[in-house]
């Protein structure tokens, strides 16, 4: 069964379910979402430029040495 009779078959059973008002209307196709640019677009991909590491420990763990990673700066993501 492809997309076309399936949308058939799901207007055909919502018509005997409501009545004739939908017996004339065109099936519309599903709406498609909307595209998105590039990862580094979303939010969560935003750093904090006021995160400074002042020192060489790690600012989320200060017993083990920075290695510059940024997860100080994105929470990770």
């Amino acid at each position: 069964m492809n997309d076309d009779e399936l949308r058939a078959r799901i207007h055909d059973a919502l018509t005997r379910r409501l009545g004739a008002g939908l017996a004339g209307a065109p099936i519309a196709a599903a709406p498609r979402p909307a595209p998105i640019g590039s990862f580094r677009d979303h939010p969560s991909h935003a750093t904090y430029v006021t995160v400074v590491n002042g020192g060489d420990a790690c600012v989320i763990e200060p017993g083990v040495a920075c290695d510059h990673c940024g997860y100080c700066k994105s929470h990770g993501h």
